[in-house]
């Protein structure tokens, strides 16, 4: 189950975060759009309604969750930059993935929003300096959390999830 759950693995970086470390991330978040609409391209309903492992969210909750996750990422970021340590707020997870727009829309609008998201985004983190990839926000489970050390989590975060939809495609010979 846990190789479904996490197809590439939980994110895990170990000693210090380079600037080359940084900046590969970066550019993985900004591929990130193409990444997530090629790995639903050509799926039909029943397919998106399909879960990508049992008890798990169906790919169009995937799709949708995305967008939702990297908004508040990137408010997130927008707060640790204007803002001394700031506390941000969580959001339920699947709550979200369980409401109507989450269950039951059609993945255009998030995939569309995941574009726009991410050219906005990428243009903020590529300003970043050193001195701000170092500010922090503060999460209310797991304290402060290091700009730099959140652009490596969110660039895990993306391909984990578009992971799950092609592991899915792969298992099923979509």
């Amino acid at each position: 189950m846990d190789e479904l759950r996490y197809p590439i693995g939980r994110f895990n970086h170990e000693g210090a975060i380079t600037a080359n470390d940084v900046s590969g991330w970066i550019d993985e978040i900004a591929v990130l759009p193409q990444a997530l609409r090629a790995s639903a391209s050509g799926l039909d309903d029943t397919q998106l309604d399909t879960p990508y492992r049992p008890d798990g969210w169906t790919v169009r909750q995937v799709i949708h969750h995305v967008p939702d996750s990297h908004m508040n990422s990137y408010i997130r970021f927008k707060w640790a930059l204007t803002e001394q340590a700031p506390t941000i707020k969580v959001y339920d997870e699947q709550g979200w993935a369980e409401l109507a727009d989450g269950k039951t829309a059609p993945t255009e609008p998030s995939l569309q929003l995941v574009d726009a998201l991410h050219e906005r985004w990428v243009i903020t983190l590529r300003s970043l300096t050193s001195d701000q990839l170092k500010r922090t926000f503060v999460h209310p489970e797991f304290g402060p959390v290091k700009l730099k050390y959140a652009v490596g989590s969110y660039a895990w975060h993306g391909k984990h999830h578009v992971a799950h939809i092609t592991s899915l495609r792969e298992r099923k010979g979509w």
